[in-house]
């Protein structure tokens, strides 16, 4: 079965519109401001002996003054975004695992969360970086919360690609369709799930232990 957006997404639970921080550990103290973070991480970047110098780099679809270069670590996928014409990091992805999941579900899902400095939000940065992800084959499915920006990156998204809700609950999860009452919506268990292409909501039950 192959999901169908309408125009709008009626009913978004509240938790995808408080303004909740996204909490991202990638070796950096979380209280620090982005853009020394970012400066920090692209210093590393151009230092040979640390261990994200040299990672792999090819130009962003559509973008050539950005460059992606990405690493992996305990299943965890690591995106950085580098603006080659003012030789600065502009922000990172990273494609979490979520420990609420079990062992089948894991192999296909993950939970992005993205940090990208102020010059650069809101130019579709993070947008291609997640269609890059989704392309691949790669499920996707939010945490508890997000922040503002977050949920309105997952309704874009949502136009173009598969989608529905997901009760994530004692490892396992189960489908909830598209059309989900308000008490449900508004649980912590409730999540937004896209899917990668190639996917449908049965094969990917099938594999993943997922109830429909």
């Amino acid at each position: 079965m192959v999901l169908t957006l309408p125009p709008c997404l009626p009913g978004l639970p509240p938790w995808l519109t408080r303004p909740l921080e996204l909490r991202i550990d990638v070796g950096q103290r979380p209280e620090k401001p982005i853009e020394e973070e970012l400066d920090g991480l692209y210093e590393r970047l151009q230092t040979p002996g640390d261990r994200l110098y040299g990672l792999p780099s090819e130009l962003l679809d559509g973008e050539p003054e950005f460059a992606l270069r990405q690493r992996e670590a305990d299943g965890e996928f690591y995106v950085y975004v580098e603006d080659l014409r003012r030789r600065r990091l502009a922000g990172y992805t990273v494609f979490n695992r979520l420990i609420e999941l079990g062992r089948r579900a894991d192999r296909h899902l993950r939970a992005p969360h993205s940090k990208y400095g102020l010059p650069y939000q809101r130019r579709g940065l993070a947008s291609a970086v997640y269609r890059r992800a989704l392309g691949t084959g790669l499920c996707l499915v939010t945490g508890a919360r997000q922040s503002p920006g977050a949920h309105a990156l997952w309704q874009s998204l949502a136009r173009r690609h598969a989608w529905g809700y997901v009760e994530l609950r004692d490892k396992r999860l189960s489908y909830l369709g598209q059309a989900v009452p308000a008490p449900v919506l508004d649980d912590l268990h409730t999540r937004m799930l896209l899917l990668g292409e190639g996917w449908t909501i049965g094969r990917l039950a099938e594999v993943a232990d997922m109830a429909l």
